[in-house]
């Protein structure tokens, strides 16, 4: 395989380029960037293709291309596109709300700056053993988020599910064998 030279150089540049534009605060160097980083991501899936071939037809003969990388290009160039397409909608915004297309520090920002390091220390060491243990929000609490509707509360509900049943004798005046089966053929 026979790869030029001056397409990793430039391929290199491009995402160097890329990725430096993408730090500024001015929206429209994060786009040029991300522009920049696409086309880098362009360059670099037509170098892992390879020697070109024919057409990837069935009973070809000799030399074939990967259609991998090209489909790889294709997708590439589609999702460069839409994310280019929701940052102009972005810029266009902020210069609207603005006349500027800056990003500007927030109180959150300048706090998160401003932290020290034992007070990142303090954070990371928040964890403990306790959070494991739960799985929700809601333990404990007499009202759930969700209410589960049975057949007796909408006559449209079937309510013929399988459902788990615990190893307990269920409470109440059934006969039987204390089952979810034997429950729901005293149901009206």
């Amino acid at each position: 395989m026979d790869v030029s030279l001056a397409l990793i150089v430039i391929m290199a540049v491009l995402f160097a380029a890329g990725v430096y534009a993408m730090m500024e605060r001015s929206l429209t160097r994060v786009l040029i960037g991300f522009l920049l980083l696409g086309n880098a991501t362009n360059l670099l899936l037509l170098i892992v293709m390879g020697v070109p071939g024919s057409a990837p037809f069935y009973g070809e003969e000799g030399e074939v291309s990967d259609p991998l990388p090209q489909a790889l290009t294709l997708t590439a160039i589609v999702i460069t596109f839409a994310v280019s397409a929701f940052l102009l909608a972005l810029i266009y915004r902020s210069w609207q709300l603005g006349q500027a297309d800056t990003v500007e520090d927030d109180l959150g920002d300048i706090a998160v700056r401003e932290r020290t390091d034992a007070e990142e220390d303090l954070f990371d060491d928040e964890s403990t053993s306790d959070d494991d243990e739960a799985t929700t929000d809601f333990v404990g609490v007499t009202t759930a988020p969700i209410t589960v509707l049975n057949m007796r509360d909408h006559p449209a509900i079937v309510d013929d599910a399988p459902v788990d049943v615990p190893d307990a004798p269920a409470a109440g005046p059934s006969t039987g064998s204390g089952t979810q089966d034997d429950e729901r053929e005293d149901r009206p």
